[in-house]
């Protein structure tokens, strides 16, 4: 198993564990490895939302955006982590994706709460 994978690990473990704050440190240093790693920086991007690090959350769903403009899950968190910053307008949009991408609801938006 790679180094990277086993940071990787660890960090989801934290974030099931409600140790948002330690995965962010075996997150960062496996996003160093893996910067195009889409499971990494989503992991990271949740585990900042949950620490109310909107600008941080901003910052990684919109690179899951750019590296799959048809992830509905990016889309959504995006537009999450903009409305929690108060901006609205920039937000909808991808909140709006995310729903014509996606129907129906499912478990994984509850992760962000």
């Amino acid at each position: 198993m790679s180094d990277t994978y086993e940071l990787f690990q660890r960090g989801r473990a934290h974030l099931r564990s409600g140790m948002a704050a330690q995965a962010t440190v075996s997150l960062e240093k496996a996003k160093r490895r893996e910067p195009r790693s889409r499971s990494i920086r989503e992991a990271l991007g949740i585990a900042y939302f949950r620490l109310g690090r909107w600008q941080e959350a901003e910052a990684e769903f919109r690179a899951l955006v750019d590296l799959a403009p048809a992830d509905e899950f990016a889309h959504y968190a995006l537009g999450r982590a903009l409305l929690n910053q108060g901006r609205r307008r920039e937000a909808m949009p991808h909140v709006k994706l995310a729903r014509s991408l996606r129907p129906k609801p499912r478990a994984t938006e509850v992760e962000l709460n």
